[in-house]
């Protein structure tokens, strides 16, 4: 069953119902085709050190190649889904659920010569839900360490950037890596 077709079947439901109890709806062409609003993600950069410039550019070009997510660094006392820390060892991240989880900048790659934008901006893409695409180009974010030292390149591909879309269309969200796996988006 695809997600979409049970969605739309039960808001249809939910009108109908209403209508049969007397009650008004009415939707307007504009809602139904208003594009949802940007699932927010805190970060918490406190424990990413020297880091912290890295991290804050790579949420901020994330944010600036998708819609459906948007990362914000957290204020103080704020409770974040995604916790950043710099650490001597290599570069990882630990998702708990999509959009959250923690988040290491090892100094180990960054030691080798490896960027610290497109690490942090490579991190913080398997909290939305990416994996590791190795060996790869440049131009692939997820490719990681394996575009080498001099690779640069902290954006997103447009197949990386569609992906993230999908990840947080509503129907994955809050879901573990493998619960992800079952639900059928078409």
């Amino acid at each position: 069953m695809h997600v979409r077709t049970l969605t739309g079947g039960l808001a249809a439901a939910c009108l109908m119902s209403l209508a049969l109890a007397g009650g008004q709806a009415a939707a307007t062409p504009q809602a139904q085709n208003a594009p949802a609003a940007a699932r927010v993600l805190i970060y918490d950069a406190g424990g990413s050190a020297e880091f912290r410039s890295a991290v804050d550019r790579g949420a901020a070009i994330w944010n600036e190649s998708v819609d459906t997510v948007e990362l914000r660094p957290a204020a103080a006392g704020q409770r974040a889904n995604i916790r950043v820390l710099a650490d001597n060892g290599w570069p990882r991240a630990l998702p708990t659920t999509l959009g959250s989880g923690t988040v290491y900048i090892g100094r180990q790659a960054v030691d080798q010569g490896y960027d610290t934008v497109r690490i942090s901006a490579h991190e913080l893409g398997h909290i939305l839900g990416l994996p590791d695409r190795k060996p790869g180009p440049c131009s692939s974010l997820m490719s990681g360490s394996s575009a080498g030292t001099a690779c640069t390149n902290p954006y997103p591909n447009s197949a990386e950037k569609a992906e993230v879309e999908g990840n947080f269309d509503g129907a994955l969200v809050g879901r573990t890596p493998a619960e992800r796996a079952e639900v059928i988006v078409d």
